[in-house]
C-alpha cells in the first residue's frame, strides 16, 4: 500500500540566496535516492523557509522492486580446469555476486560459451531502505559552509531538528549529531514547537504556529498584499521578481505594509533612493501612476500585524539614516573636480600585478581609438570616445559610489553631466559597465560600446598577461562575463571586426606598465564563448565549422551557425555539404601559390567550376552566402562526375587543386564544411 513520507530538515536562519536552491537540491536527490533504490513513488513536493528544507514524496510504495539481473563471467575455457573443475577466476566471479559456482550456467556468444550468473533480489520494505534519508541530507552541497560546537563535519548551518515520517509512524534516523522525531519549530516569535502527527498534515501543522511552509504560498501571499495596498493608496509598486524571491526567503509569515520619508530626499538622484531601498533594505519601490517616484516603500514584515505601527516606523528610521547618507555624499560630491579625482586614480590598484588604475585606463585608451577607427566612428563620436576614456573611472573615488558601490558609472554619468562634460561622454560613462550580467542590457550609444569593448578587452588581456587565468568554474575576476560582453556587443552591433585580427592587433600594442602575452589562450577563451552564444540548440559540428571559418567576425559567425542549423533540416543539406567537403578535403593537398591557368582545362565541367569560382563574391546576409555555396553543388558534382583530380600529370593535377583551392579559400570564409556531418 502506498504511503507518504516526510523529511524536514530545520536549521538556524539559511541566507535568503540558498534557501530556493537548496530545496530544488533536496527534491532533485530525494528522487534520485529513491529511484536508485528501486522505490517507486507518484510525485514529489518540497518545502522551504529560512529555518527549514523539508521534501513530502506522495504515493511511496511501501517495498523496494524486485530485482533480477544476469551477469556475464570469464568464458567456459577460462572458467574451467584442465579437470573440469570451476577455476579461481570462476569462484571469484560468483562469489563477488554474492552466489556459488551452483549458480554458473553457460551460454552461447558468436560461438564461445561464457559464464553467467542470475542474480535474484527481493524488494526490501521501505522502512529499512528509508534509513538512507541521511544520505541524502549529507549529499546536499552549498556555496558556503561551516562547522559548530566541537563538531568538525561542515553544514550550511547548524541543524536543530529533524522529522521524517512514514504516514503517521516516525522513523528512527540520525543525521549529523540529531536524532529524528516528530518536532518542528514554529515561527521564532509567534510560534511553538509543534508536535507533525503525519506527513499529511505538515504545511497545516505550522501554518497554526505561523510558518508558511509552501513558498509557492507566501510568494502569493506578499503579491496579494502588495496589490491590496497598490489598490487601496492608489499606487503602482515595482514588484521585482529577483527582490520578490529573496524577500520570499526572508519570513515564514509575510506581512506587507507601506512606509514613507520626508518629500526632500526626492532631491537626490532616483538611482540612489532605488538602491537605498531596494538593494540595501530590501524594500519594494512606490510610484505614483505616472511612473513618478513617490516618498514611500513597500516592507514585508516576517510576522502577524500585531505592533505593526511600530514596525513601520522602525523601518522608516534605519531607511531615513541611509537617505541621510545619500544626500550628503550627493552635496559633498558636487564639490570634487573630475580631473582631481582621476589624478588620484594613480594610487588605486587595478590588481597588484597588473598596476593601477591610471594604467589600466591609459591602455583603454588606446583601445579604444583603434576600436574607434574599425567600428568607423566619426570624427566627432571618436572625440567622445577619447574625452571618455581619459576620465571614465573617476567616479570610484567619489563618496557616494564609495558607501552605494552598485551605482558606479550611475554617478559618473550624473556628475559629468553637472560638471559640464558632453551628454554622449557622461553616457558612455555610465554604459562602459554593461552588460553588468551574463544576459544584462547593453550599450545603446556607439561610443559608450566601444568604451565597453575597450575596458573589458584590456581587462581580458591584462589578466591572462598575468596567469590569472580562469580554470574549471573558477572566475574570480569575471572574465568569462566580460568575454561575453565583448562578444554580444559585436554581434549587437554588428561592427566588420575581425576577432582574431583586432586580438593579434592588440599584442602588438607597447605600453609602458603591461606586456600582453598568452595570446592563444586568449583566443581559446574568447571561442568558447562564442560557442556558447551560438547555444547548443546548434549542432556540435555546426558549431566548430563556424569557429574554424577564416573571417572571426562575431555577428557574421553567430548568423552563419543559425542559417546552417536551420538548413541542415532540409533534404537539400546532405548533397550540398557533401559537395563542398570534398572539395575542402582535396584542396588541402594543393601546393600554395600555383596560379590557375585555363588552357589546361581538359572539359567543360572544368571550365564550368572554374568560371563559377572566379565569379563568386559572397555577399549580402549569412542566409545568402550560404546559399550562394549550396548552389554550386551541381557544377561541383558534375566536376567530379568528369574529372579526374589526382591525374600523373603533376602540372594538370596541380591546376585543378589551385580551382578547388580558390574555391576554399572563398567558402571558409564563411565554415569549414568539411567538419560538416551529414550521416
Amino acid at each position: 500500500m502506498a504511503k507518504n513520507l516526510l523529511v524536514e530538515l530545520g536549521l538556524e536562519e539559511l541566507p535568503a540566496y540558498v534557501v530556493t536552491p537548496s530545496e530544488q537540491q533536496l527534491g532533485q536527490k530525494m528522487a534520485a535516492f529513491l529511484k536508485d533504490n528501486r522505490l517507486s513513488f507518484e510525485s514529489i513536493q518540497t518545502f522551504s523557509t529560512p529555518r527549514r528544507l523539508a521534501v513530502r514524496v506522495v504515493g511511496l510504495a511501501d517495498q523496494q522492486t524486485d530485482l533480477t539481473e544476469d551477469f556475464k563471467g570469464p568464458s567456459k575455457k577460462i572458467a574451467l580446469d584442465a579437470e573440469g573443475n570451476f577455476s579461481k577466476a570462476a569462484q571469484g566471479f560468483v562469489r563477488g555476486k554474492g552466489l556459488t559456482v551452483d549458480d554458473i550456467e553457460f551460454r552461447e556468444i558468436k560461438g564461445e560459451e561464457y559464464v553467467y550468473v542470475t542474480k535474484h533480489e527481493v524488494g526490501k520494505p521501505a522502512k529499512e531502505v528509508l534509513v538512507g534519508v541521511s544520505e541524502v541530507l549529507s549529499a546536499l552541497t552549498f556555496p558556503v559552509s561551516m562547522h559548530w560546537a566541537g563538531h568538525s563535519f561542515e553544514y550550511i548551518r547548524p541543524v536543530h531538528t529533524l522529522i521524517v515520517l512514514l504516514d503517521d509512524d516516525a522513523l528512527d534516523l540520525d543525521f549529523l549529531d540529531i536524532h529524528s522525531g516528530r518536532v518542528s519549530r514554529g515561527h521564532r516569535f509567534l510560534g511553538q514547537e509543534t508536535k507533525i502527527v503525519s506527513a499529511e498534515s505538515y504545511e497545516d501543522a505550522l501554518r497554526q504556529q505561523f510558518v508558511i511552509a509552501d513558498p509557492k504560498e507566501r510568494k502569493a501571499m506578499i503579491i496579494h498584499q502588495i496589490k491590496a495596498i497598490e489598490s487601496e493608496k492608489n499606487v503602482q509598486v515595482d514588484i521585482d521578481a529577483d527582490l520578490l524571491n529573496e524577500v520570499l526567503n526572508l519570513v515564514e509569515y509575510p506581512t506587507a505594509f507601506m512606509g514613507s520619508f520626508e518629500d526632500k530626499y526626492l532631491e537626490i538622484p532616483e538611482e540612489v533612493l532605488v538602491t537605498s531601498m531596494k538593494n540595501h533594505q530590501r524594500y519594494f519601490v512606490v510610484r505614483d501612476q505616472t511612473g513618478r517616484l513617490m516618498p514611500n516603500f513597500i516592507s514585508v514584515r516576517n510576522g502577524n500585524e500585531e505592533h505593526i505601527e511600530n514596525v513601520v516606523k522602525g523601518n522608516e528610521k534605519v531607511l531615513v539614516a541611509r537617505l541621510e547618507d545619500g544626500e550628503f555624499f550627493w552635496r559633498e560630491d558636487q564639490k570634487l573636480q573630475i580631473a582631481d579625482l582621476v589624478a588620484k586614480l594613480a594610487h588605486v590598484t587595478f590588481h597588484e600585478k597588473i598596476g593601477s588604475l591610471s594604467e589600466h585606463m591609459e591602455r583603454v585608451g588606446v583601445i579604444a581609438d583603434y576600436l574607434s577607427e574599425k567600428a568607423g566612428l566619426t570624427v566627432e563620436e571618436t572625440a567622445a570616445v577619447a574625452r571618455a576614456a581619459a576620465i571614465y573611472k573617476f567616479d570610484l573615488l567619489t563618496g557616494m559610489v564609495g558607501e552605494f558601490d552598485e551605482l558606479q558609472g550611475i554617478m559618473g554619468e550624473k556628475y559629468a553631466l553637472l560638471a559640464g562634460e558632453d551628454v554622449t561622454v557622461a553616457t558612455a560613462i555610465r554604459e562602459h559597465y554593461l552588460p553588468n550580467a551574463a544576459e544584462g542590457d547593453l550599450p545603446e550609444t556607439k561610443v559608450g560600446a566601444v568604451l565597453a569593448l575597450a575596458d573589458k578587452l584590456d581587462t581580458l588581456l591584462s589578466f591572462f598577461s598575468v596567469g590569472l587565468i580562469p580554470s574549471g568554474s573558477n572566475d574570480p575576476y569575471a572574465l568569462r562575463r566580460a568575454t561575453q560582453g565583448i562578444v554580444r556587443i559585436l554581434d549587437t552591433f554588428g561592427w566588420n571586426i575581425s576577432m582574431d585580427e583586432l586580438v593579434d592587433n592588440l599584442y602588438h600594442l607597447s605600453f609602458a606598465s603591461l606586456t600582453y602575452n598568452h595570446k592563444s589562450e586568449v583566443m581559446d577563451f574568447i571561442c568558447a564563448r562564442v560557442e556558447k552564444m551560438m547555444g547548443k540548440a546548434v549542432p556540435k559540428d555546426i558549431r566548430e565549422a563556424v569557429l574554424a571559418s577564416s573571417t572571426f567576425i562575431v555577428s557574421e559567425m553567430l548568423a552563419v551557425a543559425e542559417t546552417l542549423s536551420a538548413a541542415s533540416q532540409k533534404a537539400s543539406y546532405k548533397s550540398a555539404v557533401e559537395s563542398l567537403s570534398r572539395v575542402f578535403n582535396l584542396a588541402a593537398k594543393a601546393d600554395a601559390g600555383v596560379a590557375i591557368s585555363v588552357e589546361l582545362f581538359e572539359n567543360d565541367q572544368e571550365k564550368a567550376l572554374a568560371l563559377a569560382v572566379e565569379e563568386l563574391v559572397l555577399s549580402g546576409t549569412a542566409k545568402d552566402k550560404v546559399a550562394q555555396l549550396f548552389a554550386l553543388s551541381p557544377v561541383i558534382d558534375a566536376f567530379f562526375d568528369n574529372t579526374m583530380v589526382m591525374v600523373e600529370d603533376q602540372v594538370v593535377k596541380n591546376n585543378r587543386l589551385a580551382v578547388l583551392s580558390a574555391l576554399v579559400a572563398k567558402a571558409k570564409t564563411v565554415a569549414a564544411f568539411n567538419l560538416l556531418n551529414t550521416k
